[in-house]
């Protein structure tokens, strides 16, 4: 296998899956949508994707080889997954507290 898709691969895999989830992020809750809700739902969704590259990388390079070849993709993959959705919720939380609706 190509070593530059070797070590994308978690990130070409879960590309779709992530589509999914930043669409219906940016979609719900369809109000206030204003510039400043548009431009924190893609400063989130590109926060959130960049975390996911950095621990994806970093836990490739932490894995012990060990355990076998697969194991780094295995480890980074649970892992990074967990990082994005985890860095999604705060995004979600901190966009509700943010643009709240005022009664």
């Amino acid at each position: 296998m190509n070593p530059l898709v070797e070590v994308n691969l978690t990130l070409i895999l879960f590309l779709p899956w992530f589509l999914i989830l930043s669409v219906l992020f940016w979609i719900y809750p369809r109000q206030p949508r204003g510039f400043a809700r548009r431009l924190y739902d893609l400063a989130a969704v590109a926060l959130s994707l960049g975390l996911f590259v950095a621990s994806l990388y970093w836990l490739q390079d932490i894995a012990d080889p060990a355990h076998g070849r697969m194991w780094r993709q295995i480890l980074a993959t649970a892992a990074g997954y967990g990082v994005f959705l985890g860095a999604m919720l705060v995004a979600f939380v901190v966009r509700a507290m943010l643009f709240r609706r005022r009664t």
